[in-house]
């Protein structure tokens, strides 16, 4: 992947954790999901119908994504992730933020405020579309930061990493996005 495609995505990608891009992605399809891995977190998405949505549209449209929409901002992410795509967003909701400050003992600002805050949106974000039926037990998948995410289906709940997936599917103009309850952090994550 070229520098310049990878800071395009990246960007992209953050902007979209910023506006709720985590929350779902609509499509002229209709929103499909697997009964396997939708753990009834329905409720997510204000509006279900909302297909003609970019991924930063739908996470702009719900509030339990507030934090990952200011994130994204922060981090200039949002026009990027507005784009073409398509785009898999893995997206943490506030409760999930709320537990990675409480671990890193640090405030929201603070953590908008890390220069790798980045590379942490990023790792969240696949460049091409990946539906809940796609994935199998230990795939793994290259993200926008340049790191690879794990897939486990061993379990009741599908996992990415150390993340449960709690929502599947979400279609989106611009590809998918799928809802976890823990904010994933990339191996070279430094605190500042």
């Amino acid at each position: 992947m070229s520098k310049e495609l990878s800071r395009t995505l990246r960007l992209g990608v953050l902007s979209f954790a910023a506006v709720g891009l985590l929350v779902g992605c609509s499509s002229d399809d209709e929103t499909t999901s697997d009964p396997e891995m939708d753990t009834g977190t329905e409720d997510m998405m204000e509006d279900p119908a909302s297909t003609e949505m970019d991924v930063v549209g739908i996470a702009q449209d719900n509030s339990d994504f507030s934090t990952l929409v200011a994130a994204l901002q922060e981090a200039d992410l949002v026009e990027t992730l507005q784009g073409d795509g398509p785009f898999t967003v893995f997206a943490p909701t506030n409760e999930a933020f709320e537990a990675l400050l409480t671990e890193l003992d640090i405030t929201q600002e603070e953590l908008l405020s890390q220069p790798d805050l980045e590379s942490v949106l990023t790792y969240h974000v696949i460049p091409q579309e990946v539906m809940s039926g796609d994935l199998e037990d230990g795939m793994s998948a290259e993200t926008v930061n340049g790191e690879e995410v794990t897939f486990d289906l061993s379990g009741d709940d599908p996992m990415i990493n150390e993340s449960t997936i709690t929502s599947t599917d979400m279609e989106a103009s611009n590809g998918v996005v799928h809802v976890i309850d823990a904010v994933m952090v990339p191996s070279d994550f430094e605190l500042q």
